[in-house]
């Protein structure tokens, strides 16, 4: 009666007279707070070991509790195989798009707000919004490894991990070749390039490692952010870079004190003296 009320019906019929079931049985009973009765489990009719071995006691639940299993937030739910240095490894590098969404643009709208960066971010949502609307109406399943991961429930073609990373390469790199938004030399920029390609390729990889996505699924990614991350800095920068001093003179964009410093030069020098002039009046005004 006890099994007839907890176990789900393809499990009614285990053979739990052999010390492996017994030893099943009682973890089960342990975690039920049952008691078991072996009497009426040597009734039942006997199955190979290896083949409960594809359940674990953390996916039997009550018929009651069925309405409420829970659901992970995909954003940060990696998983990688226990003991796998490597794994440990990518499924870090896979948080890389939450690094620099939450750390990067965040940061840099609180302290810069600069406008080339604003719409740099505009445009990885937008990315992102393309991504979703793509992967509901193709629907393609993610590999099999799914099941293992608890990432079944959302479909994998193409892969955002993949079209954000390679969003961000494409319009930094376009930046970099353009000089916008930056103070140092050419010699710098091709290392901060080579970082970045990097990050987007080992990230790619990793969604592959992990099982969480197809070789196709993050090529189509890849090919996707690049595609879309290039026709965005067009945009920005043919269409709606006209419209900066507009924007800046806004009441919004004076009340969020937004700038645009992409024709400045040498921004970091700019800055660094205008700084300095600024602390001698105060040194003056307080004598």
């Amino acid at each position: 009666r006890i099994l007839n009320d907890v176990l789900p019906e393809p499990f009614h019929r285990l053979a739990f007279s052999q010390p492996r079931f017994r030893h099943f049985t009682q973890l089960f009973c342990r975690k039920r707070n049952l008691r078991p009765n072996p009497i009426k489990f040597s009734r039942l009719t006997r199955i190979p070991f290896g083949s409960i071995a594809s359940f674990s006691l953390d996916s039997i639940h009550h018929p009651m509790d069925l309405p409420h299993q829970l659901k992970a937030v995909t954003l940060t739910h990696v998983r990688y195989r226990r003991g796998d240095q490597l794994g440990h490894f990518l499924a870090w590098i896979s948080l890389v798009p939450v690094f620099i969404s939450l750390g990067g643009f965040v940061s840099h709208f609180l302290f810069r707000r600069e406008l080339q960066g604003i719409f740099f971010g505009i445009g990885l949502v937008i990315s992102q919004v393309i991504n979703e609307f793509i992967k509901t109406s193709v629907e393609q399943a993610r590999p099999e490894t799914c099941t293992l991961l608890e990432a079944c429930d959302s479909h994998g073609w193409p892969s955002s991990h993949s079209q954000f990373m390679f969003f961000f390469a494409t319009y930094f790199s376009l930046m970099a070749c353009k000089g916008i938004g930056f103070w140092f030399g050419m010699k710098s920029r091709w290392i901060l390039n080579l970082l970045h390609w990097s990050l987007a390729l080992v990230t790619m990889y990793s969604r592959v490692y992990l099982g969480y996505h197809t070789v196709a699924q993050v090529f189509a990614g890849a090919t996707l952010g690049a595609i879309v991350g290039a026709s965005w800095f067009w945009v920005v920068n043919s269409v709606l870079y006209p419209y900066f001093p507009m924007i800046e003179e806004s009441v919004l964009g004076r009340w969020l004190c937004v700038k645009d410093t992409s024709h400045i030069p040498d921004v970091l020098k700019f800055e660094y003296d205008n700084a300095r002039a600024a602390r001698k009046n105060v040194d003056v005004k307080s004598d």
